[in-house]
């Protein structure tokens, strides 16, 4: 549980230091919903500052396999 923008914002310059752009968008949108996380710990329980700053990565790769007239075929997965 974070006490301060500041010590939330700190966890997340540490895991993504190179990323500027990012810490200020953060930022903003930490600051601008803490009262409300503040009045409500149930939210910082369930760690929804954590849940909305971690990007969703998907991850596509290529399947290629023969099908029954042993032509290749290539599918992407994820």
């Amino acid at each position: 549980v974070y006490k301060t923008v500041d010590s939330f914002m700190e966890s997340i310059i540490n895991k993504n230091p190179e990323q500027k752009e990012f810490h200020q968008a953060v930022h903003e949108v930490v600051e601008s919903i803490w009262d409300i996380l503040q009045e409500n710990p149930h939210y910082q329980h369930a760690k929804i500052l954590d849940r909305i700053v971690e990007p969703e990565r998907v991850m596509i790769f290529r399947v290629p396999w023969r099908d029954d007239q042993g032509m290749v075929q290539v599918n992407r997965g994820y």
